[in-house]
């Protein structure tokens, strides 16, 4: 998965396509005498290799390994530049961008009317696509001019310049505030997932209306919105409100919709928000919208209009294939989904170099699910293990914890019980180290511990039992978390009816019309 290789100058020259390899190579050839300089030579054996081999490098003879530090820089810096100079001219920030220095260069010569003019054109392309940091900047730039010389351009102009400043520090100030406290929820949801006291939910919800109160949404602009209904997500997240994660992701996909602009300005944050719109859905269980919103999400992505490149094709493919394990999974069409497993395996190896191994695990948890529900248990234990035996996977305990406890009862569908035995005790520990021991989870260890100490005539009973048990765990709002990550209550009916549990799965998913 990412970060396999970890030579940065290596995995950049493979993320290279064919028309930038193309493009650097006639890029380079312009900094040089000959086409066959020491740099240009590192990148073709780079560019052939399978993996980064600095012996094959020094073998080559081409530089000494004292040299080959200097070497490598020098050519990562020329591949950004030549990078730099073909990027479609259709990305506004980079047309900003591209405006400001060329006002720098004029500046810089003395030709300061000239500096103004193009500051004064890119500050309202700045201000119409909502690029108020750039704008703030670019005011700024007026103001050094027109304090350090006297332009006389316009009458008034230091007491424009100095409202427009104001106004856009101040904007720019909620904006910061806003996406520093969506990231600091972000990194607690990260760490700990979903609270498990009332201790916890009070600490958050406190800490978020300390930090949001002071604002007021009718004042805002889009930038400010987003980060807005970006930092209530994460608390309704924290805090297990469902149908508050819906309405405010709702509202930030909305936002995009309803300025189509930013959907291309902001293809990152446009994807994100459709993912936790779909995610929320699949946690009301609400088919017939989470349905029409991915179909949406698919339809947009494909437009000719969506922006393309390697960061978002790998954003695209992770959230809509995440979707449509989850919809499978929340339909109980297991045995239908099995397709998609080779896909993604086929795509994780594409875009190996843009996801985390965090994103890795999940699909392999989803893939344990899938073929769980298929009643395949060696399968769904091989992509258990892969998240159990990862030692650098340091977030999201919850997908580790419950990864754990859905291993254990394929060991037991399995009928390993040397295996499930030494599972418990790992399974055990590993919890109590974790400090994420739930009521729910304390008991599915309980209950299959004692399973083989009970009469063949008594397991149904037992089955019953913990089925009246469980469904009154789920109604907690502490514990429900445990019920998104398995399903329980389902597999323990199967065993009670004697039925395949897809099928339970896909009877209740019937009777949820919505």
């Amino acid at each position: 998965m990412a970060n396999h290789q970890k030579d940065f100058l290596f995995v950049l020259i493979k993320s290279l396509s064919k028309s930038e390899k193309r493009q650097f190579k006639i890029f380079a050839s312009r900094l040089e005498t000959s086409s066959n300089t020491k740099f240009i030579e590192l990148f073709n054996i780079l560019d052939k290799s399978e993996v980064y081999d600095e012996k094959l490098i020094l073998k080559s003879g081409i530089i000494k390994k004292v040299q080959l530090s200097n070497l490598k820089s020098y050519l990562y810096k020329q591949i950004l530049v030549s990078i730099r100079l073909n990027i479609p001219s259709q990305n506004i920030r980079y047309q900003l961008r591209e405006q400001i220095d060329f006002a720098a260069i004029l500046y810089n010569k003395g030709l300061y009317k000239q500096s103004l003019k193009i500051l004064d054109k890119t500050k309202i392309l700045a201000l119409e696509n909502d690029e108020k940091l750039m704008a703030y900047e670019i005011v700024e730039f007026e103001k050094l001019i027109e304090s350090q010389y006297i332009t006389r351009s316009i009458q008034g102009r230091a007491d424009e310049l100095v409202i427009q400043a104001k106004e856009l520090n101040y904007r720019n100030t909620i904006s910061s505030k806003l996406s520093n406290l969506s990231l600091q929820l972000y990194g607690i949801m990260l760490k700990t997932g979903y609270v498990k006291s009332d201790e916890e939910y009070k600490y958050i919800d406190d800490y978020f209306h300390k930090h949001i109160s002071k604002f007021d949404e009718k004042k805002f602009g889009f930038r400010e919105k987003y980060w807005f209904y970006n930092a209530n997500l994460w608390r309704s997240f924290l805090v297990q409100d469902f149908l508050s994660c819906y309405k405010y992701s709702l509202k930030w996909v909305t936002l995009f919709y309803d300025n189509q602009s930013m959907i291309h300005l902001n293809p990152v944050f446009f994807l994100k928000g459709n993912h936790y719109l779909l995610e929320s859905l699949y946690m009301l269980k609400y088919k017939s919208k989470f349905k029409k919103y991915l179909e949406l999400l698919e339809d947009t992505i494909k437009d000719s209009h969506f922006p393309v490149n390697d960061n978002i094709a790998s954003l695209s493919f992770l959230y809509v294939y995440n979707n449509k394990l989850n919809y499978h999974i929340l339909e109980g069409t297991f045995a239908e989904s099995e397709y998609l497993i080779p896909e993604v395996l086929n795509k994780l190896k594409i875009h190996s170099d843009h996801l985390d191994e965090h994103h890795e695990m999940l699909f392999y948890y989803k893939f344990a699910s899938i073929y769980f529900g298929n009643e395949k248990y060696a399968e769904c234990i091989f992509y258990l293990e892969k998240i159990i035996n990862n030692k650098n996977l340091s977030m999201r305990e919850d997908l580790m914890c419950f990864a754990r406890i859905l291993c254990l009862i394929a060991h037991y569908e399995l009928g390993k019980d040397y295996y499930l035995e030494n599972q418990l005790k790992n399974t055990y520990k590993f919890l109590i180290k974790m400090n994420d021991l739930h009521e729910v989870q304390k008991e599915i260890i309980k209950f299959l511990k004692n399973l083989n100490s009970i009469y063949p005539t008594d397991i149904k009973k037992e089955f019953v039992k913990m089925r009246a048990r469980f469904i009154e765990l789920e109604k907690n709002t502490y514990e429900k978390r445990a019920f998104l990550y398995l399903d329980i209550i389902s597999w323990l009916e199967s065993k009670i009816e004697n039925r395949k549990i897809s099928t339970i799965i896909k009877e209740k998913a019937k009777l949820i019309n919505r």
